[in-house]
């Protein structure tokens, strides 16, 4: 079975805050369409959604932002699946500035911004964490790499 595609956008003229380039809530919105194609590609889609009333929970993130992107740049999001297990998922997005829309990362291209995710899948009607079902748990089986060199960071303590 094949990987996960990539995920492109383009920044927005509105995305833009006042120092000129991408504000920090627009990375969190494209790195937000990154898990939900990832749900897509694991069988979490829309319609899984409404006939179990089951979904994924981001339950804690961490973000690098590496470089300026600026208005109209063309991105590429990556995503690795790190791990699952009963009821919980952990996964990265990498986001590439790329020459155009459907364009992909130079082998050698460095990330302008990451971010790492643990997510928990939830039974809505119960209100708690539920197992995923058995074909969802075998795709993100199908789907888990060895992690990035930057995963499993934290932000040091300041002197």
């Amino acid at each position: 079975m094949t990987g996960l595609p990539l995920l492109h956008s383009t920044v927005r003229p509105e995305w833009i805050d006042y120092n000129g380039h991408l504000s920090e809530a627009f990375y969190v919105l494209v790195f937000g369409h990154a898990t939900d194609a990832l749900m897509t590609g694991t069988g979490l889609d829309s319609g899984y959604r409404e006939s179990t009333r089951c979904s994924l929970y981001t339950v804690e993130s961490h973000i690098r932002f590496l470089r300026d992107v600026s208005e109209g740049a063309h991105l590429a999001v990556r995503t690795r699946v790190l791990g699952a297990a009963a009821r919980k998922a952990r996964f990265t997005h990498e986001m590439y500035v790329v020459p155009g829309p459907e364009a992909e990362p130079a082998p050698d291209a460095a990330a302008v911004a990451t971010t790492e995710l643990l997510a928990v899948h939830v039974d809505q009607q119960a209100g708690r964490a539920t197992e995923f079902p058995e074909s969802v748990r075998r795709r993100f089986t199908e789907l888990t790499e060895p992690p990035p060199h930057w995963a499993g960071r934290s932000i040091p303590a300041v002197a």
